[in-house]
């Protein structure tokens, strides 16, 4: 069978993994906290069926910010049955919402050149997950796309104890030598082969990062594929993103037993 008569069935596999129990009663809210100064707004995304604590992840959003687009990527992961946390790294709960290109550069630059910063923010929205009453703090694994990505790799620098930290299409870039020294959990880095902006030189430097530590990994590279499939634009990109998600969704499974 070609790759492209796969395709349906391949799209089928992913969306049937993270549908979740047919009882599954989704509810959403906006949590708001703060960083220093800097007013914070969160979506949180929950199966209201299930009861006591219960895994989460902790999702880290891309360049754009707290988007309709990064709204439904966290609730794709509180349908598998887990708490989803989009953390706000920008300042969405002040107004901060990049409406172009360049306006998206601007912030992740400040974050890029202040990486103290940008660990600081995400460990504003963790312990703000933790506070959940929802939540199993032992079982909290972080997501991150593109920017998010990046995010991930220095929040798991400082020995954040993650059950796993996973890049979808990430955006690393300049992590200082010997970060992983510290990383908890496991990595699952799933990333296009044709990014031209992140291109698989740069990715290895995390792997070769993570084998140093001796922290577990695993690495998935799709064809055809360029960066941000989380948005598919071609064929490649949509059976990426449909192997992304599911990649994901078995991994947290054998992690969490759910």
């Amino acid at each position: 069978m070609s790759m492209l008569r796969m395709l349906p069935a391949l799209l089928a596999a992913a969306f049937a993994l993270v549908a979740g129990p047919a009882q599954a009663e989704m509810k959403t809210e906006w949590v708001e906290y703060g960083h220093g100064d800097t007013r914070l707004k969160a979506y949180m995304a929950y199966d209201d069926k299930v009861t006591g604590r219960r895994p989460a992840v902790l999702m880290i959003h891309a360049r754009e910010g707290m988007t309709p687009k990064t709204l439904g990527l966290a609730e794709t992961w509180a349908k598998l049955g887990y708490v989803s946390f989009a953390a706000d790294i920008f300042g969405y709960g002040q107004g901060v919402l990049p409406k172009d290109v360049p306006e998206m550069q601007a912030q992740t630059t400040i974050y890029s050149n202040d990486r103290a910063l940008m660990r600081a923010r995400t460990q504003a929205g963790y312990d703000t997950l933790l506070k959940s009453p929802m939540v199993d703090p032992a079982k909290v694994a972080l997501i991150g796309y593109c920017f998010g990505g990046a995010v991930g790799v220095e929040f798991g620098s400082t020995g954040v104890p993650l059950a796993a930290n996973v890049a979808i299409h990430g955006s690393f870039r300049d992590h200082a030598p010997g970060w992983a020294k510290n990383a908890k959990g496991m990595f699952l880095i799933l990333h296009g082969a044709e990014d031209e902006g992140y291109p698989l030189p740069v990715v290895d430097k995390v792997v070769q990062e993570l084998r140093g530590a001796k922290v577990p990994f695993q690495l998935e590279v799709y064809s055809g594929t360029g960066h941000g499939f989380s948005t598919p634009k071609n064929k490649a990109e949509e059976r990426a993103n449909a192997q992304s998600i599911a990649s994901t969704g078995r991994t947290l499974k054998e992690l969490f037993g759910i």
